[in-house]
């Protein structure tokens, strides 16, 4: 990673995850699990419906360079994209969205959506409301 467009991811993969009345994760030890349908993307899990009661979930996602995340939708939940490090293209509902640091996108109940990585590595902390798992 280049210290300069990563500042902010490495400090996330660097940070904790508080919960009240249980010890602290640190996101460093959790895993990156592969994509089940989308080659070159990888997800730690920071925080599953089972901590909420199915309320929301947040994940760190990673879609490597010249991959991406196809078009895809999901049904009954809202999601929320903030992009934490490099710079990609996003597409919803026929819009263009420069992926990069400091962008947040909302991406409505069954819209279908999708987020390409040409210009390295991109980073998102996707959530999910309700929970994804």
């Amino acid at each position: 990673m280049m210290s300069g467009d990563y500042h902010f991811v490495e400090r996330i993969l660097a940070g904790k995850i508080g919960y009240l009345g249980q010890e602290d994760l640190v996101v460093e030890d959790l895993e990156w699990y592969p994509h089940a349908k989308f080659k070159g993307v990888f997800q730690k899990n920071m925080v599953k419906g089972d901590t909420n009661g199915g309320k929301f979930s947040c994940h760190l996602v990673k879609i490597e360079d010249g991959f991406e995340i196809g078009d895809h939708i999901h049904e009954g939940r809202w999601e929320l994209h903030e992009v934490v490090g490099g710079t990609g293209l996003g597409y919803m509902a026929g819009r263009e969205i420069v992926y990069e640091p400091g962008v947040t996108v909302v991406v409505p109940d069954s819209v279908e959506h999708k987020i390409v990585a040409n210009r390295g590595d991109v980073y998102i902390l996707a959530k999910f409301i309700p929970a994804l798992i």
